[in-house]
């Protein structure tokens, strides 16, 4: 695409020169008219060491960095242009520059126009929430694979391809930027997928990530405080989740959510889950065991366009996952897969056979363990007690759990509500780092310690390094034991002060199981 196609696509204005005709690219030099219509825009970015020959630079202003500054790097690295909300002193280019009111949504907008609108030609699920998006959409993928749909995922745990090989972002995200949203989906469309899943994280909303993407299916899990320091509150949090919602023709919406009233009548067509309420997919009567949880699903008839709209099925289910919770999770797939043309007992046939998410509720086992050690990347309050109170439920003799917290500035405010939701469910804790990055692990462990003896707990031991921790606590527990390794989850790597470390949970509580076997001889 040429660089006055995609300006006049953006909406982007040519700066002028002070007092001259032309275009600027700085105050001493023009780029003539004939040379800019003919420059080619091959690719976008606003990572100046992503920056290939032929790419538009977006410079981005965030909130301790002008993104400006790194303008002759992309220059150098054979960017054609600079595109952003104002040209500032830090962009020392030699660049024709293109001004838009708002870079990201250009941005977006650039990689839609520049990978061909790959989302056009796929049937997309998108799934928003605090809690559930991953397993949500890993279940959603599942079915559709397993009915014969050939289905692309995006996911905290990595993405798929039409091929379902799972391959990780280079980042630690939910949702990649935009550019790369847009290419996954592309190469996706190239594999032969017909639909994809993505995880639509309240980042990916707010910065614009997803814009431009044509959603079939949106589902709303639920929401609870998390990140509010970045949407400044929780009607902030609200705001930006909702806008999946707005922007999908069809929501399928939890019930149980108190927040779903909210979202009432926004998309054009909705469907609603849940448990306690009266929603259109319905679980009852569940009941958890070793092997998963099995309940009674109520569901829209086959004449619901009828006349006798009010008609619902009911047939029995089974979903091979610990947790009553996940019941949701399963409730919110089956609906919007229905959606899509999978029929409900074809859809619950492939229910029975999902293999599980990696690093949620994921059990690790050797030969001869006599603990069961559960990994789970409950990383906040709420997912942790229900992490807990789920393992609880099936925990023969003593429940134990390690757990740590992010450090920076991700949500400080949820470590002491952390350590007395752990003391006060599991019979021991074990307090350690998670991903301190630059916070003194001693900070954050004396927080989430703090929660715990407010609360009056006192069974716990802090072990800073998370090795040890999982071994202390994998010898330690008693036989018939569970042990909860929480917040690490699928993630690659541990982020400490000096830099990112290879990190597998895996790994970690196979080694610690079978220390435990050869102390027990």
């Amino acid at each position: 695409m040429f660089l006055p196609e995609l300006a006049e696509l953006l909406g982007a204005r040519i700066v002028p020169v002070r007092g001259g005709a032309g275009f600027a690219v700085c105050d001493t030099k023009l780029l003539d008219a004939a040379a800019f219509n003919k420059t080619e825009v091959t690719a976008v970015t606003h990572n100046s060491q992503w920056v290939t020959p032929g790419a538009l630079f977006v410079a981005i202003n965030g909130d301790s960095v002008d993104g400006h500054k790194f303008a002759a790097a992309a220059e150098q690295a054979g960017a054609v242009a600079v595109l952003g909300e104002g040209r500032t002193a830090a962009d020392e280019s030699n660049l024709p520059y293109l001004q838009v009111p708002n870079a990201r949504q250009a941005l977006a907008d650039a990689a839609v126009a520049l990978t061909g609108d790959p989302s056009a030609d796929l049937r997309v699920i998108g799934i928003t929430g605090t809690d559930g998006k991953t397993t949500t959409s890993w279940l959603t993928r599942y079915i559709l694979r397993a009915t014969g749909t050939s289905v692309g995922m995006l996911s905290t745990a990595g993405y798929e391809l039409a091929d379902g090989e799972l391959q990780q972002f280079e980042g630690r995200f939910t949702t990649p930027e935009a550019p790369q949203v847009q290419q996954i989906l592309g190469e996706m469309r190239d594999q032969g997928a017909t639909a994809a899943v993505i995880e639509s994280s309240s980042h990916a909303l707010l910065m614009e990530r997803v814009r431009g993407v044509k959603w079939d299916v949106a589902i709303w899990t639920h929401i609870s405080p998390e990140h509010l320091n970045t949407h400044g509150g929780m009607e902030g949090y609200f705001a930006d989740k909702r806008k999946l919602i707005e922007a999908a023709p069809f929501a399928v919406l939890n019930a149980d959510d108190p927040w779903c009233e909210r979202l009432r009548g926004i998309a054009p067509e909705e469907t609603t889950y849940g448990v306690d309420s009266e929603a259109e997919w319905r679980a009852l009567n569940i009941a958890e065991t070793a092997s998963g949880i099995d309940f009674t699903l109520q569901y829209p008839g086959d004449d619901r366009e009828g006349n006798n709209v009010d008609a619902f099925a009911q047939t029995q289910a089974h979903l091979p996952m610990l947790g009553r919770y996940n019941a949701y999770n399963a409730l919110a797939a089956i609906a919007a897969v229905n959606r899509l043309g999978v029929s409900v007992p074809d859809a619950l046939r492939a229910l029975r056979e999902f293999p599980g998410v990696p690093g949620r509720m994921q059990t690790v086992q050797e030969p001869q363990s006599d603990i069961n050690v559960v990994i789970d990347f409950a990383h906040a309050e709420k997912s942790l007690e229900k992490a807990l109170q789920a393992l609880r439920e099936v925990t023969e003799t003593e429940l134990w759990v390690v757990v740590g917290a992010a450090g920076g500035t991700r949500d400080p405010s949820k470590r002491e509500p952390m350590g007395r939701i752990a003391t006060t469910i599991a019979d021991h804790v074990v307090f350690t780092e998670d991903d301190p990055y630059f916070t003194p692990v001693q900070e954050i462990i004396a927080q989430m310690t703090a929660g715990a003896d407010a609360a009056g707990n006192s069974n716990y031991t802090v072990i800073e390094d998370r090795t040890a921790a999982i071994n202390f606590a994998v010898t330690n527990a008693p036989a018939g034991a569970v042990v909860l390794l929480a917040g690490k989850g699928p993630e690659s790597t541990i982020e400490r002060a000096h830099g990112s470390a290879p990190w597998s949970e895996i790994a970690a509580a196979k080694t610690a199981l079978n220390l435990r076997n050869s102390m027990r001889g």
